[in-house]
């Protein structure tokens, strides 16, 4: 039987890392047992709960065992043990997982926060009771690593001139931070594996040997899988009268820039990452693309996926689809690696039976990436926010580096995406004009966004001089460029109608909505259905049959339609809102609720080729939460002029038996065809993954009667699979 200690002994300890506020204390509430439910903190004599924002697992570990359990196993978002009351004290709460209590932790600020009681955060714990003896123990271990040297902090100094001129600092003397100052490392047994290491922190997939080795610590040792050079075994020194390493070298790293910078993995790839490096984990197995379940997700596997993709060591390891839940296969379950495999297919892991595993368990990473100075480059001027304002970008003008504005014309969501992604701050929630003046008159704003939302997006009217020049015009973005300086543009500045008084603005956020097509759904319901004329009034004065219809003898006849259901779902971390302002709405008379959205899906048939014959005439939509999942609540409904959306985690679904759900196939001969729904065509509304919004289905049609089949989104296979299946689709044409 353990020996026990008073609990007073076990307070003290912990009084000792950090004090905690007077009268803090943590609970659980609303779970179906004593280990899982709500966190609720008591402060300033009022019980509040913590928001679920940029939660990860070393949260749930504190909260556990601060509550006297072992350890956290997960941790619930979005309000799933219920909505709580009174304050939200705690946001963006960021623990190490060393910490003593929440309160620990780093946070907003009590009670600040940008979040509602429907992000209210939950954590499933251990049913193991952590014993006073195991505390005392945890505490004991914490306080010596409070009390160790950090290593946290590493940089290389570079020492030739073609390093030194660079933005991209590969080889360098390896300097640490320690009490506010940096200090060299000594070569004295520094090997290749320490170099790995530092390189990784560095975001450096991998490291060289260096043939030289050009103070502070006499001894570092690593054995090149630790993911920081905290975790390496290190003699500390410090030299009296600054005299380094006692006439010894310093260590000296060369590390090697990843595959980023030319080409990318084969089967492994990030998705909805709003930052260079980060993003949910997908992997290729037999051609299609799929998730990874979380269990026993470290930051072992992490750093494998970082360094497999031409990044150094990972920063987290996430669980609970923190970058949002992916869509097909969950590949994989249980990864465990050692740290020196080469790709993540290379590590232990399970097969993943059906039903086990769910996409809101898909794991996702966030890696150290290299220090390229692409930020410095390009900056946000005039907003309210540092996340708002006119883009300006820094350019070589005559050989004078010069700062300037960027032309509006054309500009878009994609090209907005990119100066988020490059300043490190989210994604792009609305690309759009902003109206610059050499005075402080006045400011408006035109273009993207509509007169009703001028007084929302407005931009402070700052004089400028140094950004009053138009730098950059012609600029179009694929949307995965690391700079907008990448992007295409006009090789000289041609800007007749998006300079000068309506230069290039962005608005970026943390988190963004996505959405996908549920393939599975078009493909089961779809169906031909010969549909009289005189049932089709309502239809036709919508625009939703062919032009041929035009020409018909109304009421007599009937229509070919090609109909099926259609499920809409965000998979992304934010709502789905239309652009489009309440009073800015359609009414229609035939549906009986209000349209807040004209182009939200197009839906075509396609020849084996990708011409169009024919086409969906959907007028406009009607946003809602048609079915939330355990857990969540309808936020959005489009009847009685309810608010218009997609909440997070739920879908709208459009049913086959609906004016307008259909492509008219009246004038279509009998052939292989490709059956296309594509979501957001136009891009009005921001996401963190455009690449998923459209799905193709396989699509045979005898004359009488039409089959759907290989249903897949747009990027679910690899480019291998998919030219396969065209060209099978091509000689089944060949033979009907």
């Amino acid at each position: 039987m353990e020996n026990m200690l008073p609990l007073a002994t076990v307070l003290c300890l912990v009084s000792v890392a950090r004090a905690v506020p007077p009268g803090f204390q943590v609970r659980l509430a609303g779970g179906r047992s004593a280990y899982e439910g709500r966190v609720e903190v008591f402060y300033s004599g009022t019980w509040g709960t913590v928001c679920d924002d940029e939660v990860n697992i070393n949260l749930a570990n504190v909260v556990c065992r601060e509550l006297g359990y072992a350890q956290g196993l997960t941790w619930a978002h979005s309000a799933k043990f219920g909505r709580g009351q009174g304050p939200i004290w705690l946001d963006n709460v960021a623990c190490t997982g060393t910490e003593s209590s929440i309160s620990d932790c780093r946070f907003n600020g009590w009670g600040i926060h940008d979040c509602t009681h429907a992000e209210d955060l939950g954590v499933v714990c251990s049913s193991d009771e952590l014993s006073n003896t195991k505390l005392v123990f945890f505490l004991i271990s914490l306080l010596q690593t409070v009390g160790r040297v950090s290593l946290e902090e590493v940089r290389l100094r570079p020492v030739l001139p073609s390093t030194r001129n660079s933005a991209l600092v590969t080889e360098g003397v390896v300097e640490v931070k320690h009490a506010g100052r940096w200090r060299h490392v000594c070569a004295l047994s520094w090997d290749l594996s320490n170099s790995r290491v530092v390189c990784g922190m560095l975001g450096y997939p991998a490291a060289e040997q260096h043939k030289e080795h050009l103070a502070f610590y006499k001894k570092v040792h690593c054995s090149g899988s630790e993911i920081s050079l905290a975790q390496c075994q290190a003699q500390l020194s410090i030299p009296r009268n600054e005299v380094p390493c006692n006439g010894g070298m310093h260590a000296v790293v060369r590390c090697t820039p990843g595959p980023q910078f030319s080409r990318l993995s084969q089967v492994v790839r990030l998705k909805a990452g709003a930052r260079i490096g980060e993003g949910r984990v997908e992997v290729l197995k037999e051609g299609k693309w799929g998730t990874v379940c979380d269990h026993l997700w470290d930051l072992t596997a992490a750093t494998v996926v970082c360094r497999e993709l031409g990044f150094g060591s990972a920063k987290e390891a996430m669980r609970g689809a923190m970058m949002g839940q992916g869509t097909g296969p969950i590949h994989m379950n249980s990864v465990q690696c050692t740290g020196r495999e080469s790709s993540i297919m290379r590590c232990q892991y399970k097969e993943v039976p059906l039903y086990t595993c769910k996409h809101s368990q898909d794991v996702s990473v966030r890696c150290n990436v290299p220090k390229t100075g692409l930020a410095t480059t390009v900056r946000l001027a005039g907003g309210r926010e540092p996340s708002e304002g006119r883009v300006e970008v820094l350019m070589d003008v005559g050989g004078v580096q010069r700062w300037g504005a960027v032309c509006s014309e054309n500009w878009g969501i994609k090209e907005a995406m990119v100066v988020c992604r490059q300043l490190g701050i989210g994604f792009a929630a609305t690309a759009h004009q902003v109206q610059t003046t050499t005075s402080h008159s006045r400011c408006g704003c035109s273009g993207a966004l509509a007169d009703t939302l001028c007084s929302v997006f407005v931009f402070s009217c700052i004089w400028n001089p140094d950004s009053e020049e138009t730098l950059l015009s012609g600029t179009h973005c694929i949307g995965t460029e690391m700079s907008i300086q990448q992007c295409r543009k006009n090789g000289q500045v041609y800007c007749p109608r998006g300079g000068g008084g309506k230069a290039a603005g962005v608005t970026c956020v943390e988190a963004a909505p996505d959405l996908a097509v549920d393939t599975q759904l078009v493909q089961e319901t779809a169906y031909l259905e010969d549909r009289p004329l005189h049932l089709l009034t309502c239809a036709h004065e919508e625009n939703c049959l062919s032009s041929s219809a035009a020409r018909m003898r109304w009421p007599y006849g009937h229509r070919r339609l090609l109909r099926f259901s259609s499920r809409i779902m965000n998979l992304g971390r934010a709502d789905f809102r239309p652009r489009a302002s309440r009073d800015a709405w359609v009414w229609h008379q035939c549906h009986r609720h209000y349209h807040s959205i004209e182009v939200f899906t197009h839906y075509d048939l396609l020849t084996m080729n990708g011409t169009k014959v024919a086409e969906g005439h959907k007028a406009s939509f009607c946003l809602e939460d048609t079915f939330c999942p355990d857990g969540l609540s309808k936020r959005y409904a489009c009847y009685n002029m309810g608010d218009q959306g997609i909440s997070v985690g739920c879908w709208d679904t459009y049913r086959h038996d609906i004016d307008c759900q259909w492509i008219d196939v009246t004038d279509i001969s009998p052939g292989n065809y490709i059956m296309q729904v594509e979501v957001n065509p136009s891009l009005d509304m921001a996401e963190s993954d455009f690449e998923n919004n459209v799905m193709r289905c396989r699509c045979r049609y005898d004359g009488a009667r039409v089959y759907l089949y290989g249903c897949h989104t747009g990027n679910a296979y690899s480019a291998e699979v998919e030219d396969l299946f065209e060209h099978q689709q091509q000689i089944s044409n060949n033979f009907l």
